[in-house]
């Protein structure tokens, strides 16, 4: 099992989705940013170091919002998504193919990674 963590973003009524890249696991699937808790990592230091990395910024990190558990071909993940905020930096696409803002309605419009469908339902549920 391996620990992932993902921050759920959200600037008024959007939220930030990414788009995997090329040549990656699941490339062109659309995701929450975020990534592997690394050995001796928390959580919380994880997705503030991921989004870093990924994207330039830096986030206070909320509450739990959902957490997730998908078994893929090879890898058995279970996924924890936090509320965040962007509290520093430019949103700089480091190593997505894409990134954008949407409003919860319009997740039937992009295709996500399987372990996200779950939290994409409730996100558009609450829309």
């Amino acid at each position: 099992m391996v620990e992932v963590v993902a921050a759920l973003i959200r600037q008024e009524d959007h939220f930030l989705i990414c788009q995997r890249p090329v040549g990656k696991k699941r490339a062109l699937l659309w995701e929450f940013p975020g990534g592997k808790v690394e050995q001796g990592e928390g959580a919380q230091q994880a997705l503030i170091r991921e989004c870093r990395e990924e994207l330039s910024v830096s986030l206070q990190i909320g509450g739990l919002y959902a957490r997730a558990e998908h078994q893929y071909d090879d890898i058995h993940i279970r996924l924890s998504l936090y509320e965040a905020r962007i509290t520093s930096g430019t949103l700089t696409r480091n190593e997505h193919h894409d990134m954008r803002w949407i409003k919860p309605q319009e997740v039937k419009e992009y295709s996500f990674c399987p372990a996200d469908t779950m939290i994409i339902a409730r996100l558009a549920l609450e829309g």
